[in-house]
């Protein structure tokens, strides 16, 4: 008799379909048949309203949730940046897949063509703009064909789409000048929003655009842009009880990228941040040793307090945590209260 196939629950997204077909092959290579099953989540119905505005944790992952809960799938797949640090109740961890890079971009406008400017940018440079001379208006923006004073130095005035507050932050961290806009939806419509505006630029997780072949090659890597907490990583989900589920899925689990991002949502979790909250953490291995880097930043990107740690695999159970209260000693615990307020 053959097993009865194990249900896939997915969002409709090119991008979460791609996620879900790829646990189906892994399982399929391992002789564990499997369907997808569409739902539809309340973060792909509202493309409006930021998310940090939607006042709920989980809100791409918590129909899903339901879902598994009432019996209708049997594992869920999710872009484990998106999934609260605490589950909910009922379900667990199946697995981690290895992760893909975990870096984000920027997406230039046709009005960002310059490319010292775009140079610029990926370093993270403001003093290496001021050093720019004025640029065509062409390859920057009107504001410097009317004023050519304001293309040069600081009056390089970008407009960024991202409706992340992490990004912002870090962004007006780097660039205060900017002026940012909300950008909703999956990669395709963003995609699409971008090529219809006058924006310099938006800015995409590296690995959503990488997965589903969309990515631009006129992209930049921000690499000093810290991702946020498990970005680039997927997580299998299935209900507690179901031990039947877990076996079957664990041949999955890439255990280096686990305890990563293990350590990333314990700095999270230890913080009190949501999903949407502007805390950035990166770990990887290196050897015998386990590096972590993460950041707290105020919503206007003015102040930034950081943390970088190594220790050893073996003693590093805890480095996510001990991160997190070497920040709160330095005031992250005033910042986090701010930005716990400020979403509420």
């Amino acid at each position: 008799m053959n097993a009865e196939p194990i249900r896939i629950g997915t969002r409709e997204s090119q991008l979460a379909v791609w996620q879900a077909t790829r646990v189906k092959e892994l399982l399929a290579l391992r002789g564990v048949p499997g369907e997808l099953v569409f739902i539809k989540s309340e973060g792909d119905t509202d493309l409006q309203t930021p998310l940090y505005e939607m006042g709920v944790q989980g809100i791409f992952t918590r129909t899903l949730d339901v879902a598994l809960l009432n019996n209708k799938i049997d594992i869920a797949v999710h872009s484990m940046k998106d999934v609260p640090v605490v589950m909910a109740r009922g379900l667990q961890q199946a697995a981690v897949l290895e992760r893909a890079s975990s870096k984000d971009l920027l997406v230039p406008g046709s009005m960002l063509q310059d490319p010292s400017v775009l140079e610029a940018i990926t370093l993270g440079d403001a003093a290496m703009l001021n050093s720019i001379p004025a640029a065509e208006p062409s390859s920057f923006n009107s504001i410097a064909a009317e004023n050519p004073s304001a293309a040069a130095g600081a009056g390089f005035h970008f407009t960024i789409a991202t409706s992340s507050l992490r990004r912002k932050a870090q962004w007006l961290n780097r660039f205060p000048d900017s002026q940012l806009e909300n950008l909703r939806g999956n990669v395709n419509t963003r995609l699409r929003k971008l090529a219809e505006s006058n924006w310099h630029g938006a800015i995409f997780a590296a690995a959503g655009l990488e997965r589903i072949g969309l990515r631009p090659e006129s992209a930049v890597e921000l690499d000093w842009m810290l991702p946020a907490p498990a970005q680039g990583a997927i997580m299998v989900a299935c209900r507690l009880e179901d031990e039947v589920t877990l076996k079957k899925c664990k041949p999955l689990e890439h255990e280096p990228t686990s305890f990563c991002v293990k350590a990333e949502r314990d700095f999270l979790r230890t913080l009190k941040g949501g999903c949407t909250a502007p805390v950035s953490a990166l770990c990887h291995i290196d050897g015998e040793d386990a590096y972590f880097e993460g950041q707290v930043l105020s919503l206007d990107g003015k102040q930034k307090i950081e943390v970088k740690m190594h220790t050893p695999v073996y003693k590093s159970y805890s480095l996510g945590v001990d991160a997190a209260l070497d920040v709160l000693d330095r005031g992250a615990d005033k910042l986090m209260k701010e930005i716990r307020s400020h979403l509420e």
